[in-house]
């Protein structure tokens, strides 16, 4: 039995934990008979080199958890009832159906999204010079701060309070400090029954769509934009409109006129970074009452803006329910979280939240609660204090890297965010660019998956600086500008 049990320093389980993993697989998988005691806590403490209190606290919790037994003089065994549930535990013959046919998933599948894809680099961490946009530095995330909120969701308060089921409900705490605390720093003002918790922004996003577009309508976005947003309207059998911008972000004027709903980032442009100006968001809010369109509001990255005066929302300038505002905790607390709200009428929220509770209910109630927790005690608002002079640091060094290594290329004026968005060389090709940089240690992004068009322009790049430090922004671009000019 010494052959089932190795321990790995390296794990990020606790010795305990590995014990209780491998026994508790060990049991399951039919290795350990069940009418032979377990090797006794000194001996099998002995064999793996731990205390005797680590053995003697794994083969409680598996007592506990009825994976053993324990006999008075005679030791640990295995529980049969444990293996009387286990499919592996069961005496008869398993059931074989022979013949028949295997289906045609050519034919069975109507739909194919891995056809569009987009390759993000999984283990971005393993290069030297990430300048990946959408990820976080961990250095920067507030371990302690989370721990202790997670920790306090569930206690035995907490648990018996969103244990159950709530049907399409979302947490009182979270909904309330999205209310008090996040919605009026950007000038936005909703009742708690105009809000609604997310999976995240791109949850929100295609909830809308597929509430509001069919085949009779169409919806516009913006022109380089949100790759993902162009799928998902293509689920809804719409026509997709590619809508133009410049400097000041999204253009009014007749390219809007025969649209019923379309999307913008008037704080940060999705990808170029551009601010919309306050004369054309209002512009904006006049047309879409005049020919009658309504607007999803991406609001992201509101927080991390270096500007002094920050322009505030479009939805806190509608005072015709046109708008509808989505936000995202993903670029400030966690991507990997997927925690979002989007704010809107009471009737399209009502109809949204129904549409949410066939598809998943509402996100995990703990989630919910431990985010509220983090919200309420202002450690929100810590982290984003911290994030904007680290992202300013940041922007500043790859705007001076931009401007001493590669002075001819062209970037748009940016205040904010966490990317800056590259116009290189005119002969310049990103996407050959994208995969050598990547050999030699550099990340970064192709424009070209960006725009609509079918001959996209090939000589923009994106690059992010949340996830790469300061003293390795020059290095990075240095290698990157060597790389260009072997291209060009």
């Amino acid at each position: 039995m010494n052959h089932l049990f190795h321990l790995s320093p390296d794990s990020d389980s606790s010795l305990q934990q590995q014990i209780r993993e491998q026994i508790s697989k060990a049991i399951i998988d039919g290795h350990i008979p069940p009418d032979i005691p377990l090797p006794s806590t000194r001996k099998l403490a002995e064999m793996l080199g731990v205390s005797r209190n680590t053995v003697i606290l794994a083969y409680e919790h598996l007592t506990y958890d009825g994976y053993l037994v324990s006999r008075e003089r005679a030791g640990f065994y295995v529980n049969d009832e444990i293996l009387k549930s286990s499919v592996k535990g069961q005496d008869e013959a398993p059931v074989r159906i022979t013949g028949g046919s295997r289906p045609d998933w050519d034919q069975c599948l109507k739909m194919r999204p891995s056809e569009r894809r987009l390759n993000k680099v999984n283990r971005w961490q393993d290069y030297p010079y990430p300048f990946i946009y959408g990820q976080l530095d961990p250095k920067l995330f507030p371990v302690n701060h989370w721990r202790e909120c997670c920790k306090e969701s569930v206690s035995v308060q907490a648990i018996g309070e969103w244990s159950g089921d709530r049907y399409d409900d979302d947490d009182a705490l979270l909904i309330e400090q999205i209310h008090s605390r996040l919605l009026p720093r950007r000038g936005v003002w909703a009742d708690p029954d105009e809000i609604l918790i997310t999976v995240g922004a791109q949850h929100a996003l295609y909830m809308i769509l597929r509430v509001l577009l069919n085949k009779d309508t169409c919806f516009g976005l913006e022109d380089p934009g949100y790759p993902d947003l162009t799928h998902m309207a293509e689920c809804t059998d719409t026509r997709v409109k590619s809508l133009a911008i410049d400097n000041n972000g999204l253009i009014m004027g007749d390219q809007l006129s025969d649209c019923d709903l379309i999307f913008t980032t008037p704080s940060h442009q999705f990808p170029t970074t551009v601010t919309m100006p306050m004369a054309r968001r209002k512009a904006l809010l006049e047309q879409a009452s005049r020919d009658n369109f309504l607007i999803i509001e991406d609001d992201y990255e509101c927080e991390t803006t270096f500007a002094t005066n920050p322009t505030p929302a479009l939805k806190s300038l509608d005072d015709n329910d046109r708008v509808i505002y989505i936000g995202s905790l993903s670029k400030t607390l966690s991507p990997g979280l997927r925690m979002g709200y989007m704010v809107g009428p009471k009737e399209l929220i009502r109809e949204i939240r129904e549409f949410r509770r066939m598809m998943l209910r509402h996100p995990p109630m703990n989630n919910q609660r431990a985010v509220g927790l983090f919200l309420s005690r202002g450690y929100h608002d810590s982290l984003v204090r911290s994030l904007v002079q680290v992202y300013e640091e940041r922007w500043k060094a790859v705007g001076d890297a931009l401007q001493q290594c590669l002075p001819e290329s062209a970037r748009p004026p940016v205040f904010g965010g966490s990317a800056y968005w590259v116009k290189g060389p005119d002969n310049l090709d990103a996407r050959e660019l994208k995969l050598m940089a990547r050999e030699r240690g550099v990340v970064i992004e192709s424009g070209d998956i960006y725009f609509q068009r079918t001959d996209p322009p090939l000589n923009f790049f994106r690059l992010g600086y949340s996830s790469i430090t300061t003293e390795r922004i020059l290095p990075g671009i240095d290698r990157l500008t060597g790389i260009i000019n072997q291209l060009t």
